[in-house]
């Protein structure tokens, strides 16, 4: 496996993928490592998940940088993403014994009750583009219910894998607790076949989402797909427009646009030219280069056939139609850099508006009055996030209401955050990830009915002396 630097087209580092041999001794283990680690008890668990975070900010420049390299994320944002992977490890440390206590139920029974059991060895094939949050969200709350985790990550990012594994190592969990398993595609289907692995969560493609749930399906394994976004931004006449428009611009970029729930179509009720044309002033001010350099706030796309890709659908929605305010280009030169973008006049039938773009370009899309704004927002294959920008808040919740996704901001962009349920519906996936919901996905819940026994009289006898 190759770890190509997007900035400089440098490679990084390379590591061998695990042999047959190698990664059925690992699945045995993991397997191994579930009967001990369901038995031990939550507080020692916390105390771990605890150990963690802190290896998490005691390191955080060098998982930042390696990051960085491996898939070009600008560096503040990767120590915002290391520290962000340490909140979640001490919220589900604190958290997780409330989300996962009993339940007393009301039934014929004398006493009733829901209890959350582990469910064995889940396995966790995650994207490059949060390399690390991706993986923690999942792992955080999964260890803490007494599963164990494998992961399966991206390619291009086996140092960040790799570094995951020795954290959770390095603050102590027993072996064979959460392994990183260096293996490509074609190895998945095996993985999920082998009678170690209870369950799957995917976060990525809807190709690979669909590939994912069907073999799990045959294998009779649950699923947590968490798939792609094309997240609607609703812009209603009332905003304070250059301040929605610096958030707006703000929303597409982060990560360099390479975010499920980065807003991607914005739809502006009324007249859209004036929005657009701020968004553009926006965009154009982010600094785009070396992603080392803490003042960039924009870095080059993770690989090059995702920027080929980017290029594509751009050309496309502009031979469609679109006019582009500013870029509309790759930038010349070493790296894959895009450069930031705003598209006006896009409409349904543009790749910009049906398809996912995984880079910094903004759609502009114009709606006469709330309803068509809405019946835009859910023209979409897609139902991951959303938001509305509005004065008027009380509005904004009964059209929040209306909307097809699993989340909506009201004034504020789509986020994920370790006390609210995320994920989303349609193309972009079904279950959900973080908070109470979150952890209770991959347990058994179980029923426990009581029926107090009627002990049968004893008969009377004398005791001789």
């Amino acid at each position: 496996m190759r770890a190509i630097n997007p900035a400089t087209e440098e490679l990084v580092a390379e590591h061998r993928e695990h042999t047959r041999e190698q990664l059925n001794l690992l699945l045995h283990r993991a397997g191994d490592a579930f009967e001990g680690w369901r038995n031990v008890r939550i507080l020692e668990r916390a105390a771990l998940l605890r150990r963690a975070a802190a290896e998490l900010r005691r390191r955080c420049s060098e998982l930042a940088l390696l990051m960085t390299r491996e898939m070009g994320k600008p560096i503040v944002q990767s120590e915002a993403e290391i520290e962000k992977c340490a909140v979640g490890c001490d919220h589900f440390a604190d958290q997780a014994a409330n989300y996962l206590a009993p339940e007393v139920i009301e039934s014929d029974a004398d006493h009733g009750y829901i209890r959350f059991d582990p469910l064995g060895a889940v396995l966790a094939i995650m994207p490059w583009n949060f390399p690390f949050w991706q993986v923690f969200r999942f792992a955080a709350p999964a260890l803490m219910t007494g599963n164990v985790g494998l992961l399966k990550h991206a390619p291009n990012v086996p140092g960040c894998a790799l570094a995951i594994e020795r954290i959770f190592r390095d603050a102590g969990f027993p072996a064979g607790v959460f392994t990183t398993l260096l293996v490509d595609t074609p190895a998945v289907e095996g993985i999920i076949n082998h009678p170690a692995i209870a369950a799957v969560t995917l976060t990525g493609s809807g190709r690979a989402g669909s590939s994912v749930a069907s073999q799990a399906g045959r294998a009779l394994k649950k699923t947590v797909l968490e798939l792609g976004g094309s997240d609607p931004f609703i812009v209603l006449p009332d905003v304070d427009l250059p301040a929605t428009a610096k958030a707006a611009a703000s929303a597409r970029c982060i990560n360099s646009g390479q975010s499920c729930i980065a807003a991607k179509r914005f739809i502006v009720v009324g007249d859209p030219q004036p929005f657009a044309r701020e968004m553009a002033c926006a965009m154009s001010k982010m600094k785009v280069g070396d992603p080392t350099d803490r003042s960039v706030e924009i870095g080059p796309l993770a690989r090059r056939d995702l920027l080929e890709n980017l290029e594509d659908q751009v050309r496309r929605s502009i031979q469609a139609g679109a006019t582009p305010i500013c870029g509309g280009h790759a930038l010349v030169g070493k790296g894959f850099f895009y450069a930031p973008t705003v598209l006006d006049g896009v409409r349904p039938g543009m790749a910009a508006f049906d398809e996912e773009t995984f880079g910094p370009v903004a759609a502009v899309i114009g709606a006469k009055d709330d309803d068509e704004a809405i019946a835009l927002a859910n023209r979409s294959r897609y139902g991951l996030g959303a938001s509305i920008w509005t004065r008027d808040t009380e509005q904004a919740e009964r059209l929040a209401a209306r909307i097809e996704s699993g989340c909506v901001f009201i004034n504020g962009p789509v986020k994920s955050d370790p006390r609210l349920p995320f994920g989303g519906i349609k193309e972009s996936g079904y279950g959900r990830e973080l908070s109470r919901e979150g952890i209770r996905e991959f347990v058994n819940i179980k029923t426990v009915w009581v029926k107090r026994a009627e002990l049968p009289s004893t008969p009377h006898r004398s005791v001789r002396g």
